[in-house]
């Protein structure tokens, strides 16, 4: 973790006074009292700026490394979706690419992928041990850093190398996944976020039909 220049002028200050304090209570031939009292309250100053050098590399931390993702930019889109599905789709994953660090986004619904916008993948993306266990729950699970994962083959369907991974179920029958820039890059506003136009999103698609079609009454429907 790298240091900010202000913290390591504090840190080196403590140090500095730390060293000079012992120095002039080692050098000096006869300590009085009063010169005792402020050794130890210039000892005390010096450390206590050391503290907050370290404290604020805890509450400033370095941010995760960008990686760079192997694939081109675009959006796919099923066709034949009914007009107010689609825009729903184009437009919550172009908000959660522009307002959290996702920089792709995969829609899977009974079987089929919607939608995946922003850096594609070139493999079709297919559900397994842990969207099962997202649905089962019915929350969503953040794999921090998806190289630590033994399943990560699950979400080839998503740009290779991708550091983080995002799964919001849909119910039973579907999933979000937001495949990140960085390690740890989901804060819990990301997920909040997500959760709500997920919601949103489920209601839309059960207004489709049973089998992924559009049903009697639904606008763009047969």
């Amino acid at each position: 973790m790298g240091i900010p220049l202000a913290a390591r002028v504090t840190l080196a200050s403590g140090l500095l006074g730390l060293t000079l304090c012992v120095t002039n209570q080692w050098t000096t031939a006869e300590l009085s009292p009063a010169l005792q009292r402020s050794g130890v309250l210039a000892g005390l100053l010096s450390v206590g700026l050391m503290l907050v050098a370290l404290l604020w590399t805890r509450i400033q931390p370095e941010a995760p490394e960008r990686v760079v993702l192997e694939g081109r930019q675009g959006l796919e889109l099923v066709a034949g979706l009914p007009e107010p599905l689609a825009e729903e789709l184009g437009w919550g994953t172009q908000m959660l690419l522009t307002a959290t660090p996702a920089a792709s986004v995969l829609v899977h619904w009974r079987g089929r992928t919607l939608v995946r916008r922003g850096v594609l993948a070139t493999a079709c993306f297919s559900p397994g041990a842990i969207c099962s266990r997202a649905s089962a729950t019915e929350r969503a699970i953040s794999l921090v850093n998806l190289a630590l994962y033994p399943g990560r083959a699950e979400f080839i369907g998503l740009p290779d190398g991708v550091p983080a991974v995002l799964i919001q179920p849909l119910g039973s029958q579907g999933w979000v996944l937001l495949g990140g820039w960085s390690t740890r890059c989901f804060s819990r506003s990301d997920e909040a976020w997500l959760q709500g136009w997920a919601q949103r999103l489920r209601t839309a698609l059960e207004r489709w039909g049973p089998s992924g079609e559009p049903s009697e009454g639904v606008p763009g429907g047969s």
